[in-house]
């Protein structure tokens, strides 16, 4: 049992916590433990700290709380023992099928958000591709930050396509979510204005590195591209929509999240590709994370 008799959350944060600690790191195992109590009892943590200080563990509770802890300890991602995680205001269904949203991707949607393209003209009118879209956090958060976007999101998971469409529903926008392969389409000069990915960037020789609740349940398609090639999947999206949009005083943005290892790299590609204003962003961390470029009018 994880559990002491006492069952008031306060006692109950304390044992999960403590049975956490074989597995994680001190700050992530409270992190885990308050995450864990606001679920079971529909609560915020300040409600819980502050508002509801007595409120109690059931007996039901704590069996669920026993189950979610032997998953944790196999290191199983808590998002997708819960099947839904918040993230940048949104409550989003995760699964599998789909990566865990995280922060630097939350930082992308910040960037576009303050980018030249999206002031203009108050962005009336942008057409938005979301390439390699998975759970369809960007294009829900693009779609819920600038209602007026006509934006679009592409996967070539069926199963992600249909977990995107549930959370443009659980979230009530409208995006059009198409299940598509970048590397079978011959599609010219597209309509869009703004394109942005976030496509798998870890190299397969990261692996040994990595922690085993990405590396044993996240989908391996969504996160690893072969070390011949680290910049296969962004050539291919730069590659397609190299050409200026029709239309005067039109430029297309381009942005992605990156592999930190290969910011310079990607940079003379878009380079040679025509792409212009090519700046690399850190995230919250000083790594390089984000590329964001134009195509010239």
């Amino acid at each position: 049992m994880f559990f002491s008799k006492m069952s008031t959350v306060k006692y109950q944060i304390s044992n999960l916590q403590s049975a956490l600690l074989a597995a994680y790191p001190e700050d992530e195992a409270r992190s885990l433990a308050w995450w864990i109590a606001e679920e079971l009892t529909g609560k915020s943590r300040t409600e819980l700290q502050f508002g509801c200080k007595d409120t109690t563990f059931s007996p039901i509770m704590q069996e669920k709380s026993q189950e979610i802890i032997t998953r944790l300890l196999h290191f199983e991602p808590i998002q997708y023992i819960f099947g839904h995680t918040l993230w940048c205001g949104l409550d989003l269904l995760v699964t599998p099928a789909t990566l865990i949203p995280r922060p630097e991707t939350a930082e992308l949607v910040e960037r576009i958000n303050n980018s030249l393209p999206c002031r203009e003209g108050s962005g009336l009118g942008l057409h938005v591709l979301d390439v390699g879209t998975g759970s369809g956090c960007i294009a829900i958060a693009l779609k819920k930050a600038h209602p007026s976007w006509s934006v679009t999101g592409i996967d070539i998971s069926p199963e992600a396509i249909a977990i995107a469409r549930e959370n443009a529903r659980r979230n009530n926008v409208e995006v059009n979510f198409q299940v598509a392969d970048i590397f079978d389409s011959n599609e010219e000069n597209p309509k869009y204005d703004l394109v942005v990915s976030n496509p798998p960037y870890i190299c397969e020789s990261e692996k040994s590195s990595m922690r085993p609740n990405v590396l044993n349940f996240e989908p391996s398609s969504a996160l690893f591209v072969p070390d011949s090639d680290p910049l296969l999947f962004y050539r291919r999206i730069a590659e397609l929509f190299s050409l200026p949009l029709k239309g005067k005083g039109r430029e297309r943005g381009l942005f992605f999240e990156i592999n930190e290892a290969y910011g310079e790299e990607l940079k003379q590609l878009l380079d040679s590709l025509g792409y212009t204003d090519i700046q690399i962003h850190k995230d919250i961390y000083g790594k390089d994370r984000i590329i964001e470029a134009r195509m010239a009018r």
